[in-house]
């Protein structure tokens, strides 16, 4: 029971759940990677984010760039757990304003460019309901509190209300200088300032335990049976103590029929005694065959664990009492930035490294209920270094093509423990693959379309229903629109679609061996206007 602090902070991890990107960053900055995908050889204003050393591709002038998303996505976790009221868990991360902007000015050999955005983290998430592994902790009371149905406390059902709400926002600001080698090559030197805010609040409240109609506070229940296990105890323990001049005095051999018979005892006090034995769970034939030396003995060994069953159950009873928590956690780090591009006339080459980012958080603490977030304390929230490139290709006028991938080098990032207090461990780095073509229909309008492919790192010690990171496919299109000759339009929409991943547990019986499988499906919707000031 001293999990159900460690669940509420859990909460942050599901903050962390990734739109487009690896395990904790995010890679769908604008617009045009959500209608097209391949953006890592760009060479138009979203290239600050994706491919810096192309800027000087641009024309001379200041350009301008806004973007927003509107990002809506669904876990789902189902646990084979028994003892648990539902199997399914549904949690809404929900993102209306997840905006960027750019900011370019190219003259002649250089370009000094600015950006803005959401680098990690960016949405709000609600599990009304908890998830399995907050339910588990109290469902799992129903058999480890079998025994209590001897003291007249049965334990066949529960009820518990979970909820928690958590937001993450890892700001991204940007700066940095491109320099035109030559016509062919252009190098990028930059860095990004990550502020982060993670916020949430947590809950676990109402706790009951009981039988189904008739369920009682946790704490007062668990209370009431370390009372009576006390009282029952005293009764054992005066028991045992009865029947010692009876061993001391030669009669330990003997039954408690034939001490009566003998007279030592009384008719009432064998009828007591012999109660006494039946109500610790022995049979009447056991009780007849038992001498008055293991009954001595039965009485003194139940007297002793009724007193550890008093004192355990009055430890844990506080456990089962409401928590709250609400924190915030702020920090910040800086990533340096650089990048290369190539240019041989129809084929562009974009080359892109980011180092890790180092990333401090402390706490902000307003209540704390389970003691895991002290006020000032500090934790560390790395983002992982990153090797991105890409390459498009003019096949004519009216259609151009790309390819890009990503590298996000988790391996080399403690990611800590899951709520399972397994290390959360990385058995390769993640790799995200895309394809984009765009084709003008116009000179001032283009549809665009494309594909990508996430192949996640995690080994299956990771994966828990707090923070899973699962392979995923996404669908992209839209268009861009040049309005005239110095505004630009562009729109799209992605659908992200996360293969299921299945985690087996093992746990005494009786609760044995049991699946939970997650999987999740995100749906994005953008826009971007461009502007160039001259």
């Amino acid at each position: 029971m001293n999990r159900l602090a460690v669940l509420i902070s859990g909460a942050l991890l599901l903050t962390s759940t990734a739109f487009a990107g690896g395990i904790l960053t995010k890679t769908n900055q604008s617009a045009q990677f959500v209608r097209m995908l391949s953006r890592n050889a760009s060479t138009d204003i979203d290239a600050v984010y994706y491919n810096p050393a192309g800027l000087t591709q641009m024309a001379n002038g200041f350009y301008f760039a806004f973007n927003n998303q509107s990002i809506f996505q669904t876990s789902t976790i189902n646990s084979g757990y028994p003892f648990l009221h539902n199997s399914e868990y549904k949690g809404e991360t929900n993102a209306p304003v997840f905006p960027s902007a750019f900011a370019v000015y190219k003259t002649d050999k250089w370009a000094f460019s600015a950006g803005f955005g959401v680098n990690a983290g960016g949405g709000t998430t609600k599990f009304d309901r908890g998830l399995p592994s907050f339910e588990k902790q109290v469902a799992g009371l129903v058999p480890a509190l079998s025994g209590l149905s001897a003291l007249g406390y049965p334990v066949t059902d529960y009820n518990v209300d979970i909820s928690f709400e958590g937001s993450s926002v890892f700001w991204g600001i940007q700066g940095g200088a491109t320099y035109k080698v030559n016509k062919i090559l252009s190098v990028y030197l930059g860095a990004r300032y990550v502020p982060a805010i993670n916020t949430y609040n947590g809950s676990i409240t109402n706790i009951q335990l009981g039988t189904a109609g008739n369920l009682k506070n946790g704490t007062t229940y668990l209370t009431s049976a370390a009372a009576a296990a006390s009282v029952k105890a005293q009764v054992t323990a005066g028991a045992a103590a009865s029947l010692q001049p009876l061993v001391a005095g030669g009669a330990g051999s003997m039954t408690l029929a034939q001490v009566q018979g003998a007279g030592l005892i009384t008719s009432a006090q064998r009828a007591q005694l012999e109660g006494g034995l039946l109500q610790l769970g022995l049979t009447s034939a056991q009780v007849s065959a038992m001498s008055v030396a293991s009954a001595q003995t039965t009485y003194s060994s139940s007297s002793a664990y009724l007193a550890g069953t008093a004192a355990t159950l009055t430890a844990k009873a506080p456990a089962l009492a409401d928590k709250h928590v609400d924190v915030k956690q702020t920090g910040g780090g800086v990533t340096p930035i650089i990048g290369v591009n190539i240019n041989l006339e129809k084929l562009n080459i974009g080359l892109k490294y980011e180092h890790m980012t180092i990333i401090g958080l402390t706490n902000e603490t307003v209540v704390d209920g389970t003691g895991l977030f002290p006020d000032g304390q500090k934790t560390n929230s790395d983002i992982p270094a990153i090797l991105a490139g890409g390459a498009s290709y003019q096949v004519n006028d009216k259609l151009k093509i790309s390819g890009s991938g990503t590298i996000f080098f988790d391996k080399n990032v403690n990611w800590g423990k899951n709520v399972y207090l397994q290390e959360r461990t990385i058995d390769k780095n993640f790799v995200e693959l895309s394809l984009g073509a765009e084709y003008k229909l116009t000179d001032k309008f283009a549809l665009s379309a494309g594909y990508m492919n996430t192949n996640t790192g995690v080994s299956k010690q990771f994966q828990s229903d707090f923070s899973f990171s699962n392979d995923s496919y996404t669908t992209g299109l839209g268009f861009q629109w040049n309005i005239n000759d110095r505004l630009v339009l562009d729109a799209g929409m992605m659908l992200t679609t996360y293969k299921t991943d299945t985690k087996t547990f093992t746990e005494p019986a009786p609760i044995g061996t049991y699946n939970e499988t997650y999987t999740k499906d995100t749906f994005t919707m953008a826009f971007g206007i461009g502007y160039k000031i001259f």
